[in-house]
C-alpha cells in the first residue's frame, strides 16, 4: 500500500549518508540522485533497487510536511482518489498525469491532507503492460 515516503531534510547529502550507513544491515543504499534548483533529491532503496525513501531539501518555508505516496491499482483509481480529495476540499498540488521524469509509466496526482502534508496516489504502468 505505501509506495514511497519523502522527508525534507536540512542537508540532503548528510542525511543520505546517515541512512545508507545506519541502515546498511537491511540493504538500504542510494539508488538515484536528481539535481534540482533547490538542491539534490536522493532516492534510497532496499535490496530490490526501487527507491522508496526520498530525501529532499527544505522547500516550504522551513516547514517539514511529509510526502506520503499510496499505490493505486490503476490509473482510473488514481483519478478516483483525486476526485474524492478535490470533493473533500483538499488543496490540489498536481492533477493526475504521467511523470516521465520519475519513470515512463509513473502516473500520479498530488494534494494536501487536512494537516498540510503532500499526499499522492500513484500507479506504475510497467513497460509492455
Amino acid at each position: 500500500m505505501i509506495d514511497h515516503l519523502a522527508l525534507q531534510v536540512s542537508d540532503v547529502p548528510a542525511a543520505a549518508a546517515f541512512y545508507a550507513t545506519v541502515f546498511a544491515p537491511v540493504g538500504l543504499c542510494e539508488a538515484m540522485r536528481i539535481d534540482t534548483p533547490g538542491g539534490p533529491v536522493v532516492g534510497m532503496a532496499g535490496p530490490d533497487g526501487h527507491p522508496q525513501l526520498w530525501l529532499g531539501p527544505l522547500t516550504e518555508g522551513g516547514d517539514r510536511p511529509v510526502h506520503l505516496a499510496l499505490r493505486a491499482p490503476s490509473r482510473e483509481a488514481v483519478e478516483e482518489v483525486f476526485a474524492l480529495a478535490r470533493a473533500h476540499g483538499a488543496e490540489v498540488l498536481h492533477e493526475p498525469r504521467v511523470w516521465p521524469e520519475y519513470h515512463p509509466g509513473y502516473y500520479g496526482a498530488f494534494f494536501r491532507d487536512p494537516d498540510g502534508n503532500n499526499v499522492e496516489a500513484v500507479h506504475h504502468t510497467m513497460p509492455g503492460a
